[in-house]
């Protein structure tokens, strides 16, 4: 195709696509009418598809959210926006008792095939209220679906196969990340619970696994760090609930070395059960170095700039960790 697209006109890309192909598909949440709420991820799809589709709902996000899943239970594929993570918190009654439930407590005789689409919107001096990425307490739950997507092309695939599950699915997009581009590649349909861990970078000195935007970096990292001859392997999770540990397996026993890097914090968080899940499998001998993880600073967001620099991971952070990696430090 040789078109450039970006991670935000690759969230636009499916929608569109879903509300043209699917008539029973539609979108409601707050901001879906403005032209900046929500970035550039759903400019005038209220325009092309009417509002009747794309309803900019009140400031409810549990009302809202529990109306879509009734909506799904009865055969639609609504998809929910919540433009903060953070806000997204209540409609966790909705999400975590109802939606991710409704198939076990019935036997499998219905379903809820909603998705859910929380928004990572952090940094800019917002403070500790509007900058939470709260995946990890989602992951948590069985019979829901976390998809993270970290590239363009998959920011565009993994929603559309989200709205195609008939699972209940949380998908998970970050600002941070909606300017990055690469090659276009065609629209295929893809089944969501195929999907796993993909290796993004080949390579065989240490292992980067991370999701959204954590591998979003990573992937970076690697690129700058072949530069100075050090080969990384990248591993972009893509999905974090169901987590797949066999790509990650596989590649930590050829490099011997793993860093787990992840936007939210240590305790109970996705790096813990990343590295959890390649030491339970791996024995002691085939690592040449202890397996890390690199987090957020335990504590929430700072709202000055000053601050906001030392509080999130950067790149450069990374590149560090793996250079004292390698040297065993």
């Amino acid at each position: 195709m040789n078109n450039k697209i970006t991670y935000a006109k690759g969230i636009l890309t499916a929608h569109q696509y879903l509300l043209t192909k699917y008539k029973d598909v539609f979108v409601i949440g707050q901001g879906l009418w403005s032209p900046w709420y929500v970035g550039q991820t759903m400019a005038n799809l209220d325009k092309d598809f009417g509002r009747d589709r794309v309803i900019d709902s009140p400031v409810s996000e549990n009302a809202v959210t529990g109306a879509a899943i009734g909506a799904s239970i009865f055969g639609y594929r609504p998809i929910v926006v919540h433009p903060r993570l953070d806000f997204m918190v209540l409609a966790s009654d909705q999400i975590v008792n109802e939606a991710a439930k409704w198939t076990h407590m019935f036997g499998g005789q219905t379903k809820a095939a909603v998705t859910i689409r929380g928004i990572i919107n952090r940094g800019g001096e917002q403070g500790a209220q509007h900058s939470q990425a709260l995946h990890s307490w989602y992951a948590h739950i069985p019979g829901l679906k976390v998809v993270m997507p970290a590239t363009a092309n998959d920011a565009r695939d993994l929603l559309i196969s989200s709205v195609l599950s008939d699972d209940p699915v949380l998908y998970i997009d970050d600002r941070w990340a909606y300017d990055d581009e690469e090659e276009e590649t065609e629209i295929v349909e893809i089944d969501l619970a195929a999907q796993g861990p993909k290796v993004k970078r080949i390579g065989s000195d240490i292992t980067l696994i991370g999701a959204g935007y954590s591998a979003f970096q990573c992937l970076h990292v690697a690129d700058v760090l072949k530069k100075e001859g050090i080969s990384v392997e990248v591993i972009d999770l893509r999905v974090i609930n169901p987590i797949k540990h066999a790509v990650m397996i596989e590649s930590v026993k050829k490099t011997g070395r793993v860093l787990a890097v992840d936007g939210g914090w240590s305790n109970c968080g996705l790096a813990s059960e990343i590295l959890a899940g390649v030491v339970e499998a791996i024995n002691p001998n085939q690592l040449k170095s202890k397996p890390q993880r690199l987090t957020l600073t335990d504590a929430p967001a700072p709202t000055s700039k000053v601050l906001e620099e030392i509080y999130y991971t950067t790149e450069e952070q990374i590149i560090s960790r793996v250079k004292n990696i390698l040297k065993n430090l």
